[in-house]
């Protein structure tokens, strides 16, 4: 998610950025609230005007796309289409976060203003050869699209027109994965709710009970580990710091702070980095979200010695996107934002899906998905 300064100096001099439907706030004054209902309606009139300008082009039928994206050498392919909110209500479509109500409640309106869903939601399915058979033939064809964005990924779509085989393919697989949009799937699940309550005739079929998803198999999609970072180190010296850490597991200095393996962390104190490995007898690997190195991070080091509680609401700490790269922590160490930080290996899919299998909750800021998809390719409306 792009900060407002972001949006801004992205769609400068570029009245067709779709960051004028995502970020409408970037068309009032930059003190406008977050919630301002100048901001959903602004969201809509751009949309309408995208829409009756030709840059949004309806179909005249029901469609399936590939999208494709290449980011440095790495080549995902997902199906573009329409879920069902009672597969998500039910759990066909499997969470693996908790997601908040206020970020709901924000979604839910943008979408109920624009009856339409603006942005697809990012799915995983468990890899099948039959429907790489499939992607195979379409992408054989010249793509609808082909274009390379600014942040390097070169993106193609195509249309499916033999959407039959792909429909009987997916009930085969029978399930699906939240991978990133927790809270655009959550909101579309109760913006359905409400055009139900409010359609006496309801039958389940109207457009409104289907937000669109692109589906990418689980043995494509890459997951970039998520830092942590904290302001102080909790009134401790750098060595009194250093010193409990190993107690915690075997630290070392290093001069390569990215982790290699699962149980180990980079750790940035002052100028220095530091590689602290723990005991992996100590891990229960039968239980998949204590085994997290998210978790880890937290129950040993901190809650214990930063002394850092809900990491949803404690200032003290803050996240960096791994896409970010560990300049960006050295960066914050450095400058004096930040006393410590963290870098961690990456949650695999597999530990995501077990996760999500068993019915649990990842800690927040878990996975860091790469590449994003882009917005204004794909509208689905309501009607």
């Amino acid at each position: 998610m792009v900060t407002r300064d972001e949006a801004v100096a992205l769609a400068a001099g570029n009245p067709l950025s779709f960051l004028h439907v995502c970020r409408s706030d970037i068309d009032l004054p930059a003190d406008t609230d977050p919630h301002d209902p100048r901001i959903y309606a602004k969201a809509r009139q751009n949309l309408d005007l995208f829409c009756q300008d030709g840059s949004l082009i309806r179909e005249a039928e029901p469609m399936l796309y590939l999208y494709e994206l290449t980011m440095d050498g790495r080549v995902q392919t997902g199906v573009v289409g329409c879920v069902h909110v009672e597969d998500y209500d039910r759990d066909v479509i499997k969470k693996h976060e908790k997601t908040r109500k206020d970020k709901e409640d924000d979604r839910t309106r943008h979408v109920l203003t624009l009856n339409a869903h603006a942005e697809p939601v990012f799915l995983t399915h468990p890899s099948t050869p039959f429907i790489a058979q499939l992607n195979s033939k379409v992408t054989d064809e010249d793509p609808l699209y082909d274009f390379t964005s600014p942040d390097g990924v070169r993106n193609r779509v195509w249309r499916v027109r033999n959407t039959a085989q792909y429909a009987d393919a997916f009930r085969r697989i029978g399930v699906g994965y939240v991978a990133d949009g927790h809270h655009r799937s959550a909101s579309a699940s109760r913006a359905a709710a409400e055009r139900k309550a409010a359609n006496p005739k309801h039958t389940g079929d109207e457009e409104y009970n289907w937000f669109l998803a692109v589906f990418f198999p689980a043995n494509q999609v890459r997951i970039l580990p998520y830092f942590r970072v904290v302001k102080d180190l909790n009134g401790q010296t750098a060595e009194a710091f250093l010193a409990a850490l190993a107690r915690v597991g075997t630290l070392t200095p290093t001069g390569a702070p990215a982790p290699d393996r699962a149980g180990t962390f980079g750790i940035r104190v002052g100028q220095a980095w530091y590689r602290l490995v723990l005991d992996p007898a100590t891990i229960n690997e039968d239980d998949p979200v204590s085994s997290l190195d998210v978790t880890l991070l937290h129950e040993r080091i901190l809650a214990p010695l930063l002394g850092i509680g809900d990491v949803r609401t404690d200032p003290r700490i803050d996240f960096v996107g791994g896409i970010r790269g560990i300049a960006e922590l050295e960066r914050r160490v450095s400058s004096g934002e930040a006393g410590v930080a963290f870098a961690l290996h990456p949650v695999t899919m597999q530990q995501l899906m077990a996760i999500a299998d068993a019915g649990q909750i990842m800690p927040p800021k878990s996975t860091w998905f790469e590449p994003k998809l882009k917005s204004g390719l794909f509208v689905h409306s309501l009607d």
